[in-house]
């Protein structure tokens, strides 16, 4: 009878097993053999930190205009942060006595501003492991919901569980300000997905060694932990902080509105507060003082103005007017739209506060119908949107769908 040569398990207890010249192997012992030839061979895998490729901060930044239009400031906050961790990781085999300190960062900006493209685009270029996680789902350990150190599962998870790589990789912390202090009054009930994520998040931030659960949490208790040192892992945070031009306005003894508001401070861009924004703001929106010491490099995100984003609709390298053209390309269908509805498309977007995001959502109302009939048509030929179709179907959707969106 037919049985593995290495384990001695016979065929019919196997899924599969492969015949030699002189004997036979199963697919366990396969899996077995492949595992400890990659650890005797030192295998890193994708994320081979000795080839770590040094790209200059102006490098970087070109990379990112090709598909994030304008914040050239948050560009150039980035850009350097990123170039400056290359260097800390490359300074970890030099004897020198001054150790280099990792800057972690924080984004402020509207919803729709682009904190998160800028996260995704940054990850297409690295060569280190990049992982992006939402703070949303985080709660205090024991309780219902997402535990902090699944922040660091899912880096492991990027880097195929090779720990070294995890070690010196970035995570991108989307929705930062939902975790903010409920309430300023003391409480008898603990603010578990507020001010609890935020202690918890202090150890990740600040750098120490963390044991991990590989695959996540309280779902597996009896799995092995992993330790993972935090010290050389940087974090970059991102969140609209809805609410916060108000106590950037306090701060600088002015009002958001009012007729009075321009005689004090005469030199305050009142369209654009949050270029004001200072650390004591996140302090008063209900960051606690030691997150914000751990997130020492503090940058904003330009609200977009009409501009920005008829630029954003055609110009990046995946703009979506480019999307949807592929899309019918693929179909045998060549889409074309007339400048009047790209304008139009941004004035609703304007009107509708949504932002860039807002922009997809217009599209897809306005070109729906033909995505469901020209597919099924034999010779659908070529398709122009011109300005009345766009109304006409624009107005046939629900509209405050839209708005409340």
């Amino acid at each position: 009878m037919d049985r593995c040569s290495f384990c001695g398990r016979e065929k019919k207890d196997t899924n599969l097993l492969i015949a030699g010249i002189s004997g036979h192997i199963c697919d366990r012992c396969i899996e077995q053999a492949y595992s400890i030839v990659q650890e005797e061979l030192g295998v890193q895998g994708e994320f081979d930190m000795g080839q770590i490729k040094l790209l200059k901060p102006v490098e970087i930044k070109n990379f990112l205009d090709l598909y994030v239009i304008g914040q050239d400031e948050a560009k150039k906050y980035i850009s350097v942060a990123v170039y400056n961790h290359y260097k800390r990781l490359m300074q970890q085999d030099s004897r020198d006595e001054i150790e280099i300190e990792k800057s972690n960062i924080v984004m402020v900006g509207e919803t729709g501003t682009g904190k998160t493209l800028l996260a995704r685009t940054i990850a297409r270029m690295l060569h280190i492991p990049f992982t992006i996680v939402d703070a949303t789902v985080l709660t205090e350990a024991g309780y219902v919901g997402e535990d902090i150190e699944s922040v660091l599962t899912r880096l492991l998870q990027v880097a195929d569980y090779n720990v070294e790589a995890a070690e010196k990789g970035i995570v991108f912390i989307d929705e930062i300000d939902k975790i903010a202090r409920k309430s300023d009054n003391p409480s008898i009930t603990r603010d578990v997905s507020g001010e609890g994520v935020q202690q918890g998040l202090l150890k990740l931030l600040e750098g120490s060694i963390i044991n991990v659960p590989p695959q996540g949490g309280r779902k597996h208790p009896d799995q092995k932990m992993i330790p993972v040192n935090t010290k050389n892992i940087l974090f970059i945070c991102g969140g609209a902080f809805d609410g916060i031009e108000a106590k950037i306005a306090s701060r600088l003894n002015t009002q958001v509105v009012g007729y009075n508001a321009a005689k004090k401070v005469d030199r305050v861009d009142k369209n654009n507060l949050l270029q004001y924004v200072a650390p004591q703001d996140l302090k008063s929106f209900g960051m606690i003082p030691e997150i914000i010491g751990r997130l020492p490099v503090l940058t904003y995100l330009e609200p977009l103005n009409e501009k920005a984003l008829r630029r954003i609709l055609t110009e990046p390298r995946n703009a979506i007017i480019k999307q949807y053209e592929k899309l019918f390309e693929m179909d045998g269908i060549k889409l074309s739209w007339d400048e009047k509805v790209l304008d139009y498309i941004v004035q609703k977007a304007l009107e509708f506060k949504l932002g860039a995001r807002g922009l997809r959502s217009i599209c897809e109302a306005i070109i729906m119908d033909a995505m469901f009939e020209l597919p099924s048509n034999e010779n659908p030929g070529d398709m122009n949107i011109g300005i009345k179709y766009a109304r006409e179907k624009l107005e046939k959707t629900n509209l405050k769908r839209l708005k409340a969106a």
